[in-house]
Protein backbone atom coordinates (compact mmCIF):
# COMPACT_ATOMS: atom_id res chain seq x y z
CA UNK A 1 0.00 0.00 0.00
CA UNK A 2 1.48 3.23 -0.77
CA UNK A 3 0.30 6.65 -0.05
CA UNK A 4 1.55 10.27 -0.97
CA UNK A 5 4.24 11.87 0.43
CA UNK A 6 3.07 13.78 3.42
CA UNK A 7 2.52 17.76 2.38
CA UNK A 8 3.94 18.80 6.05
CA UNK A 9 6.93 21.08 7.20
CA UNK A 10 9.49 18.96 8.30
CA UNK A 11 9.24 17.82 12.14
CA UNK A 12 11.62 17.99 15.27
CA UNK A 13 8.87 17.05 17.56
CA UNK A 14 9.88 18.27 21.01
CA UNK A 15 6.86 16.29 22.37
CA UNK A 16 4.63 16.29 26.18
CA UNK A 17 3.90 12.84 26.51
CA UNK A 18 0.83 11.66 28.47
CA UNK A 19 -0.78 15.58 28.28
CA UNK A 20 -4.35 15.43 28.28
CA UNK A 21 -5.15 16.58 24.94
CA UNK A 22 -3.03 14.22 22.99
CA UNK A 23 -2.21 10.83 24.68
CA UNK A 24 -4.94 7.97 24.82
CA UNK A 25 -2.63 5.30 25.94
CA UNK A 26 0.43 4.02 26.83
CA UNK A 27 2.99 1.71 24.98
CA UNK A 28 6.39 0.41 25.33
CA UNK A 29 9.46 2.16 27.22
CA UNK A 30 12.41 3.78 26.83
CA UNK A 31 15.15 1.56 25.54
CA UNK A 32 19.51 1.10 25.05
CA UNK A 33 18.90 0.27 21.21
CA UNK A 34 21.20 -3.46 21.40
CA UNK A 35 24.56 -3.06 23.31
CA UNK A 36 24.57 0.97 22.35
CA UNK A 37 26.35 2.46 25.42
CA UNK A 38 25.03 5.94 26.43
CA UNK A 39 26.68 8.56 24.45
CA UNK A 40 27.24 7.07 21.12
CA UNK A 41 23.57 7.12 19.56
CA UNK A 42 21.13 9.30 19.66
CA UNK A 43 18.58 6.98 21.81
CA UNK A 44 21.14 6.19 24.17
CA UNK A 45 22.02 9.55 24.87
CA UNK A 46 18.57 10.46 25.27
CA UNK A 47 17.89 7.62 27.57
CA UNK A 48 20.18 8.85 29.95
CA UNK A 49 18.79 11.93 30.27
CA UNK A 50 15.30 9.70 30.89
CA UNK A 51 13.79 11.04 26.76
CA UNK A 52 13.61 9.31 23.51
CA UNK A 53 15.08 10.47 20.37
CA UNK A 54 12.35 9.16 17.89
CA UNK A 55 11.67 9.42 14.03
CA UNK A 56 9.09 8.73 11.17
CA UNK A 57 9.66 5.79 9.62
CA UNK A 58 7.75 4.53 6.18
CA UNK A 59 6.73 0.45 6.14
CA UNK A 60 7.57 0.30 2.75
CA UNK A 61 11.21 1.17 3.47
CA UNK A 62 11.93 -1.29 6.23
CA UNK A 63 13.47 -3.81 3.74
CA UNK A 64 15.88 -1.48 3.24
CA UNK A 65 18.50 -2.42 5.08
CA UNK A 66 20.74 0.65 5.29
CA UNK A 67 17.56 2.36 6.58
CA UNK A 68 16.75 -0.12 9.29
CA UNK A 69 20.33 0.22 10.52
CA UNK A 70 20.40 3.59 11.25
CA UNK A 71 16.99 3.03 12.47
CA UNK A 72 17.59 0.00 14.84
CA UNK A 73 20.94 1.79 16.01
CA UNK A 74 20.23 5.34 16.53
CA UNK A 75 15.95 5.23 17.67
CA UNK A 76 14.15 4.22 20.24
CA UNK A 77 10.73 5.84 19.11
CA UNK A 78 9.21 5.04 16.12
CA UNK A 79 6.54 7.27 14.31
CA UNK A 80 4.41 6.06 10.98
CA UNK A 81 4.40 8.73 8.46
CA UNK A 82 1.63 7.99 6.68
CA UNK A 83 0.59 4.27 7.76
CA UNK A 84 -1.61 5.28 10.81
CA UNK A 85 -3.51 8.31 9.12
CA UNK A 86 -6.91 8.11 8.60
CA UNK A 87 -7.20 7.80 5.07
CA UNK A 88 -4.69 4.56 5.12
CA UNK A 89 -6.61 3.13 8.27
CA UNK A 90 -10.48 3.97 7.19
CA UNK A 91 -9.92 4.28 3.32
CA UNK A 92 -13.39 3.14 3.13
CA UNK A 93 -16.19 4.08 6.25
CA UNK A 94 -16.25 1.51 8.81
CA UNK A 95 -13.83 -0.41 6.81
CA UNK A 96 -10.45 -0.52 8.45
CA UNK A 97 -7.01 -1.78 7.09
CA UNK A 98 -3.90 -1.60 9.32
CA UNK A 99 -1.52 -3.77 7.41
CA UNK A 100 0.95 -1.61 6.74
CA UNK A 101 0.74 0.36 9.87
CA UNK A 102 0.79 -3.50 12.00
CA UNK A 103 3.87 -3.98 9.85
CA UNK A 104 5.57 -0.98 11.73
CA UNK A 105 4.51 -1.87 14.91
CA UNK A 106 5.75 -5.29 15.03
CA UNK A 107 9.38 -3.86 13.78
CA UNK A 108 9.21 -1.49 16.63
CA UNK A 109 8.27 -4.71 19.10
CA UNK A 110 11.05 -6.84 17.75
CA UNK A 111 14.06 -3.86 18.55
CA UNK A 112 12.56 -2.49 21.74
CA UNK A 113 11.45 0.58 20.07
CA UNK A 114 8.77 2.33 21.72
CA UNK A 115 5.50 3.68 19.00
CA UNK A 116 4.11 6.86 18.85
CA UNK A 117 0.83 7.00 17.27
CA UNK A 118 0.44 9.28 14.21
CA UNK A 119 -2.07 10.52 13.71
CA UNK A 120 -6.07 10.27 14.67
CA UNK A 121 -7.50 13.67 13.18
CA UNK A 122 -5.97 15.63 10.44
CA UNK A 123 -7.28 18.21 8.26
CA UNK A 124 -5.30 16.94 5.74
CA UNK A 125 -5.20 12.77 4.30
CA UNK A 126 -8.81 12.71 5.28
CA UNK A 127 -10.07 9.92 3.07
CA UNK A 128 -12.75 11.17 0.10
CA UNK A 129 -15.95 9.72 2.34
CA UNK A 130 -14.67 12.02 4.62
CA UNK A 131 -14.08 14.89 3.30
CA UNK A 132 -17.88 14.83 1.69
CA UNK A 133 -18.85 15.00 5.82
CA UNK A 134 -19.83 18.04 7.94
CA UNK A 135 -20.90 19.04 11.72
CA UNK A 136 -22.55 16.04 13.51
CA UNK A 137 -22.04 13.48 10.55
CA UNK A 138 -18.13 14.03 10.82
CA UNK A 139 -17.82 14.59 14.45
CA UNK A 140 -19.71 11.34 14.63
CA UNK A 141 -16.85 9.52 12.04
CA UNK A 142 -14.05 10.81 13.18
CA UNK A 143 -15.16 9.73 17.11
CA UNK A 144 -15.73 6.06 15.69
CA UNK A 145 -12.72 6.13 13.36
CA UNK A 146 -10.63 7.37 17.11
CA UNK A 147 -12.47 4.69 18.67
CA UNK A 148 -11.57 1.95 16.32
CA UNK A 149 -7.94 2.55 15.59
CA UNK A 150 -6.71 3.58 19.20
CA UNK A 151 -8.63 0.08 20.29
CA UNK A 152 -6.81 -1.61 17.60
CA UNK A 153 -3.62 -0.69 18.88
CA UNK A 154 -4.33 -0.86 22.68
CA UNK A 155 -1.22 -1.83 24.77
CA UNK A 156 1.48 -1.22 21.82
CA UNK A 157 1.25 2.53 21.67
CA UNK A 158 2.91 4.75 24.03
CA UNK A 159 1.13 7.94 23.02
CA UNK A 160 -1.11 9.38 19.83
CA UNK A 161 -0.99 12.51 18.06
CA UNK A 162 -4.88 12.82 18.72
CA UNK A 163 -5.34 16.00 16.91
CA UNK A 164 -2.45 17.77 15.00
CA UNK A 165 -1.99 20.78 13.57
CA UNK A 166 -4.58 22.80 14.46
CA UNK A 167 -3.16 26.16 13.99
CA UNK A 168 -2.39 28.16 10.79
CA UNK A 169 0.54 29.04 8.93
CA UNK A 170 2.52 32.07 8.87
CA UNK A 171 2.87 33.03 12.66
CA UNK A 172 -0.73 34.62 13.04
CA UNK A 173 -1.60 32.34 16.08
CA UNK A 174 -5.16 31.65 14.33
CA UNK A 175 -6.74 28.74 14.52
CA UNK A 176 -6.64 26.53 11.03
CA UNK A 177 -10.00 26.96 8.93
CA UNK A 178 -10.83 23.57 7.69
CA UNK A 179 -13.69 21.12 8.02
CA UNK A 180 -12.39 19.68 11.27
CA UNK A 181 -12.21 22.99 12.59
CA UNK A 182 -15.47 23.78 12.08
CA UNK A 183 -16.48 20.64 14.01
CA UNK A 184 -14.92 22.27 17.45
CA UNK A 185 -11.84 19.98 17.29
CA UNK A 186 -7.95 20.97 17.86
CA UNK A 187 -4.72 19.72 17.54
CA UNK A 188 -1.14 20.77 17.81
CA UNK A 189 1.24 22.10 15.40
CA UNK A 190 4.95 21.51 15.75
CA UNK A 191 8.02 23.78 13.77
CA UNK A 192 10.33 23.69 10.36
CA UNK A 193 14.21 22.77 10.25
CA UNK A 194 16.38 22.98 7.15
CA UNK A 195 18.97 25.10 5.71
CA UNK A 196 22.68 26.37 6.08
CA UNK A 197 21.91 26.74 9.89
CA UNK A 198 20.16 23.36 10.63
CA UNK A 199 22.99 22.35 12.37
CA UNK A 200 22.86 24.81 15.31
CA UNK A 201 18.85 24.97 15.03
CA UNK A 202 18.75 21.22 15.73
CA UNK A 203 21.03 21.32 18.76
CA UNK A 204 19.10 24.46 19.87
CA UNK A 205 15.88 22.38 20.33
CA UNK A 206 17.27 19.33 22.10
CA UNK A 207 18.45 22.13 24.44
CA UNK A 208 15.28 23.36 24.90
CA UNK A 209 13.98 20.03 25.39
CA UNK A 210 16.82 19.41 27.82
CA UNK A 211 15.74 22.59 30.20
CA UNK A 212 12.28 21.67 30.29
CA UNK A 213 11.87 18.25 32.69
CA UNK A 214 7.97 17.56 30.77
CA UNK A 215 9.67 17.74 27.68
CA UNK A 216 9.58 13.91 27.16
CA UNK A 217 11.77 13.44 23.88
CA UNK A 218 12.40 14.31 20.24
CA UNK A 219 10.84 13.15 17.07
CA UNK A 220 12.75 13.93 13.86
CA UNK A 221 10.65 13.40 10.20
CA UNK A 222 12.71 10.89 8.94
CA UNK A 223 16.24 9.05 8.61
CA UNK A 224 18.05 10.25 5.53
CA UNK A 225 18.04 13.37 3.40
CA UNK A 226 16.56 11.14 0.55
CA UNK A 227 13.99 9.73 2.82
CA UNK A 228 12.35 13.25 2.99
CA UNK A 229 9.17 14.58 1.76
CA UNK A 230 11.06 18.46 1.37
CA UNK A 231 13.43 16.91 -1.50
CA UNK A 232 16.41 19.11 -2.34
CA UNK A 233 16.43 20.38 1.14
CA UNK A 234 18.23 17.71 2.93
CA UNK A 235 16.55 18.73 5.98
CA UNK A 236 17.85 15.69 8.39
CA UNK A 237 20.68 14.23 10.81
CA UNK A 238 21.35 11.11 7.68
CA UNK A 239 22.77 12.18 3.94
CA UNK A 240 21.06 9.91 1.16
CA UNK A 241 23.85 7.66 1.88
CA UNK A 242 23.55 7.53 5.30
CA UNK A 243 26.21 9.49 6.62
CA UNK A 244 26.14 11.15 9.54
CA UNK A 245 25.91 15.18 9.25
CA UNK A 246 27.12 17.93 10.93
CA UNK A 247 23.32 18.30 11.72
CA UNK A 248 24.02 14.93 13.76
CA UNK A 249 26.73 15.69 15.64
CA UNK A 250 25.65 18.82 17.34
CA UNK A 251 22.35 16.95 17.68
CA UNK A 252 24.43 13.95 19.73
CA UNK A 253 26.83 16.84 21.27
CA UNK A 254 23.75 18.72 22.67
CA UNK A 255 22.19 15.40 24.12
CA UNK A 256 25.15 14.52 25.90
CA UNK A 257 25.66 18.05 27.46
CA UNK A 258 23.79 19.29 30.65
CA UNK A 259 19.94 19.45 31.15
CA UNK A 260 17.50 18.52 33.47
CA UNK A 261 16.88 14.83 34.31
CA UNK A 262 13.12 13.89 34.64
CA UNK A 263 12.42 12.17 37.87
CA UNK A 264 10.59 12.61 41.18
CA UNK A 265 12.03 13.34 44.79
CA UNK A 266 12.14 9.23 46.61
CA UNK A 267 10.27 8.32 49.40
CA UNK A 268 10.71 6.53 52.49
CA UNK A 269 10.09 2.81 51.81
CA UNK A 270 11.61 -0.37 53.02
CA UNK A 271 13.91 -2.52 50.68
CA UNK A 272 12.09 -5.47 49.13
CA UNK A 273 13.50 -8.91 48.22
CA UNK A 274 11.99 -11.87 45.86
CA UNK A 275 13.10 -15.26 45.29
CA UNK A 276 15.51 -15.25 42.09
CA UNK A 277 13.81 -16.90 39.44
CA UNK A 278 15.29 -20.65 38.61
CA UNK A 279 16.52 -19.80 35.35
CA UNK A 280 18.28 -16.43 36.44
CA UNK A 281 22.08 -16.14 37.16
CA UNK A 282 21.94 -13.89 40.45
CA UNK A 283 24.19 -10.77 40.63
CA UNK A 284 26.34 -11.19 43.13
CA UNK A 285 26.50 -8.79 46.14
CA UNK A 286 25.06 -5.10 46.23
CA UNK A 287 25.74 -2.75 43.39
CA UNK A 288 25.37 -5.21 40.85
CA UNK A 289 22.45 -3.44 38.95
CA UNK A 290 21.28 0.44 38.74
CA UNK A 291 18.33 1.31 38.06
CA UNK A 292 17.33 5.26 36.23
CA UNK A 293 13.33 6.01 37.23
CA UNK A 294 11.59 8.84 35.35
CA UNK A 295 7.92 9.28 36.48
CA UNK A 296 5.39 11.12 34.39
CA UNK A 297 2.28 11.95 36.19
CA UNK A 298 -0.96 13.69 35.53
CA UNK A 299 -4.42 14.40 37.89
CA UNK A 300 -5.29 10.80 39.14
CA UNK A 301 -2.68 8.95 36.56
CA UNK A 302 1.28 8.37 35.97
CA UNK A 303 3.86 6.11 33.90
CA UNK A 304 6.93 4.97 35.15
CA UNK A 305 9.96 4.09 32.80
CA UNK A 306 12.22 2.16 34.65
CA UNK A 307 15.71 1.20 32.74
CA UNK A 308 17.69 -1.33 34.54
CA UNK A 309 21.42 -1.96 33.93
CA UNK A 310 23.11 -4.82 34.84
CA UNK A 311 26.53 -3.31 36.27
CA UNK A 312 27.98 -7.18 37.57
CA UNK A 313 30.62 -9.09 35.72
CA UNK A 314 28.07 -11.84 34.56
CA UNK A 315 24.71 -12.09 32.46
CA UNK A 316 21.64 -12.03 34.02
CA UNK A 317 19.52 -14.69 32.32
CA UNK A 318 16.26 -14.39 33.09
CA UNK A 319 15.31 -11.80 35.94
CA UNK A 320 12.68 -10.40 38.35
CA UNK A 321 12.98 -6.61 39.69
CA UNK A 322 11.42 -6.62 42.61
CA UNK A 323 9.75 -3.04 44.24
CA UNK A 324 7.41 -1.89 45.91
CA UNK A 325 4.79 0.81 44.74
CA UNK A 326 3.85 3.90 47.58
CA UNK A 327 0.41 3.85 48.84
CA UNK A 328 -2.64 4.57 46.33
CA UNK A 329 -0.64 3.42 43.13
CA UNK A 330 -2.10 0.74 41.44
CA UNK A 331 -0.82 -0.64 38.28
CA UNK A 332 -3.14 -0.90 35.07
CA UNK A 333 -1.32 -1.81 32.42
CA UNK A 334 2.50 -2.21 31.63
CA UNK A 335 5.26 -3.02 28.81
CA UNK A 336 7.98 -5.24 28.70
CA UNK A 337 7.65 -7.30 32.01
CA UNK A 338 4.75 -8.90 33.33
CA UNK A 339 3.73 -7.33 36.78
CA UNK A 340 2.30 -8.79 40.23
CA UNK A 341 0.65 -7.91 41.87
CA UNK A 342 -0.89 -4.76 40.76
CA UNK A 343 -0.12 -2.39 44.13
CA UNK A 344 1.46 -2.58 47.19
CA UNK A 345 5.15 -5.05 46.67
CA UNK A 346 5.19 -5.29 42.86
CA UNK A 347 7.89 -7.99 41.16
CA UNK A 348 8.12 -7.58 37.55
CA UNK A 349 9.41 -10.37 35.40
CA UNK A 350 11.37 -10.45 31.67
CA UNK A 351 8.85 -10.99 28.89
CA UNK A 352 10.30 -14.12 26.11
CA UNK A 353 12.29 -11.17 24.47
CA UNK A 354 14.28 -9.64 26.98
CA UNK A 355 15.01 -12.40 29.44
CA UNK A 356 19.19 -11.29 29.13
CA UNK A 357 21.01 -8.33 30.48
CA UNK A 358 24.71 -9.07 29.31
CA UNK A 359 27.11 -7.17 31.68
CA UNK A 360 27.13 -3.48 31.20
CA UNK A 361 23.97 -3.75 28.97
CA UNK A 362 20.53 -2.71 29.70
CA UNK A 363 16.54 -3.13 29.82
CA UNK A 364 14.04 -0.87 29.57
CA UNK A 365 10.35 -1.63 30.85
CA UNK A 366 7.39 0.27 32.85
CA UNK A 367 3.86 0.67 33.68
CA UNK A 368 0.85 3.23 33.26
CA UNK A 369 -0.87 3.63 37.15
CA UNK A 370 -3.39 5.21 38.79
CA UNK A 371 -2.59 6.89 42.05
CA UNK A 372 -4.75 8.88 45.02
CA UNK A 373 -2.28 11.85 45.16
CA UNK A 374 0.90 10.46 45.50
CA UNK A 375 3.26 10.52 42.54
CA UNK A 376 6.65 9.27 44.20
CA UNK A 377 8.49 6.68 42.57
CA UNK A 378 9.62 3.60 44.36
CA UNK A 379 12.81 4.27 46.99
CA UNK A 380 14.45 0.79 46.45
CA UNK A 381 14.39 -2.00 43.94
CA UNK A 382 15.96 -5.68 43.57
CA UNK A 383 17.17 -7.63 40.95
CA UNK A 384 16.81 -11.39 41.04
CA UNK A 385 17.67 -10.53 45.04
CA UNK A 386 20.48 -8.00 44.89
CA UNK A 387 19.94 -4.56 45.50
CA UNK A 388 20.40 -2.29 43.19
CA UNK A 389 21.40 1.52 43.51
CA UNK A 390 18.83 4.06 42.04
CA UNK A 391 19.46 6.94 39.60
Amino acid sequence: MSHRPTPRRVRLRAVLALTAAGVIGAGAAIFFNGSASAGTTLGASAAEKGRYFGTAVAAGKLSNSTYTGILDREFNMITPENEMKWDATEPSQGQFRYTSADQIVAHAQAHGQRMRGHALTWHQQQPGWAQQLSGTALRNAMINHITNVAGHYKGKIYAWDVVNEAFADGGSGGRRDSNLQRTGNDWIEVADISGSNQATAYANVVKACLAVSRCAGITVWGIRDSDSWRTGENPLLFDANGNKKAAYTSTLNALNGPGTPISTPPVSSPPVSSSPSPSASVPQGGGACRVTVTVNAWNTGLTEDLTVVNTGTAAVNGWSLAFTLPGGQTITSGWNATYTPASGAVTARNESYNGTIAPGASVSLGFQATHTGNTARPAAFTLNGAACTVA
